[in-house]
């Protein structure tokens, strides 16, 4: 929060150019709870700033796919003529050319949450602590497992960011004797996740934990759980603060024992910080803006529970 407040107060105090700057901001579709939080904070920010200044002009659009992705990019670029890029990948591979001959061109290029296959390419990078997310959990579950526990878990969309939560998960299981079992794409879909836990649940009678790894995941991970009359069994953990998970959390839920944070406002400060980047004189702004995962636990849960929250 303190890192928003001071960006926010940084474009504030822009003295803007008289040519009109246009920034392009294109993000994945609110398919599940996270990505339409995102979807929230990049139109009120929008909202906000092309209220504040009658110069700044930007072109917000959401995609199903990576296809409609490059689609899109390709308007901005022809029709639009932007002059800065916020991009969220849809997925990693197939973005980072198209995005490269972006950032090729001269134009500004931010990317957020999910990195590009190729380093290098992007201005400025926006994300949560992807590593952090991946070992808080593996942490928890190597403190709260016996030796021999057996879990199994549910991976998201093919990406960078999927890459690095289950590397940073693994690593902090190593040498704990708990055993995974199995590790499934859930594409961060709760239709998905209970598609693939209900696999689990047919294929292994013992599991005594669940990795989500994110809210949207869990949720449907725990629909199949309760389904299947094995909540008695096993826990579950997601991530991201939905806030009713933190609220399962934060009433003493067996079943839900903790969450991880992962702030999908975290495209605001995107879109902030390349207004400062893209407007201002001598302020750089290139590199990495990092926020860090935490543990949210029945103690701390009320800090992070939001009821007006869309997410």
């Amino acid at each position: 929060m303190k890192h928003l407040a001071l960006t926010t107060a940084l474009v504030g105090s822009l003295a803007l150019p008289a040519a009109a700057e246009t920034i392009g901001v294109s993000i994945p579709a609110a398919t599940h709870g996270w990505a339409g939080a995102l979807n929230f904070h990049a139109e009120q920010t929008v909202e906000r700033l092309e209220k504040q200044y009658e110069n700044l002009d930007f072109v917000l659009t959401t995609t199903p796919d990576s296809g409609t992705q490059i689609s899109d990019l390709e308007d901005m670029v022809a029709t639009r003529n932007i002059d800065a890029l916020v991009v969220l990948p849809f997925e990693s591979e197939p973005l980072t050319g198209p995005i490269q001959r972006i950032a090729e061109s001269g134009t500004w290029v931010t990317v957020v949450d999910r990195g590009l296959s190729q380093e290098g390419i992007e201005n400025l990078y926006v994300a949560g602590d992807n590593e952090s997310f991946g070992k808080t959990a593996g942490d928890y579950f190597v403190e709260n497992l016996d030796e021999g526990s057996k879990v199994v878990v549910l991976r998201g969309i093919p990406t960078s960011i999927d890459n690095e939560r289950v590397e940073a998960f693994q690593a902090a299981l190593d040498g704990s004797g708990v055993e995974v079992l199995a590790m499934e794409h859930g594409n961060w879909n709760r239709d998905d996740a209970f598609t693939v836990m209900q696999d689990y649940l047919s294929r292994y009678p013992e599991i005594d934990a669940v990795w989500a790894a994110d809210d949207d995941m869990a949720v449907g991970a725990i629909g199949a759980i309760e389904q299947a009359g094995r909540e008695d069994e096993m826990w579950v953990v997601g991530g991201a603060g939905m806030k009713e998970m933190v609220r399962r959390v934060q009433e003493g839920d067996d079943m839900v024992p903790v969450d991880v944070t992962y702030p999908p406002a975290m495209i605001a400060t995107a879109i902030e910080l390349t207004a400062l980047g893209v407007m201002s004189e001598g302020v750089p702004m290139s590199g990495e803006f990092i926020l860090s995962s935490e543990l949210i636990t029945q103690e701390n849960a009320e800090q992070y529970y939001y009821e007006d929250s869309p997410y």
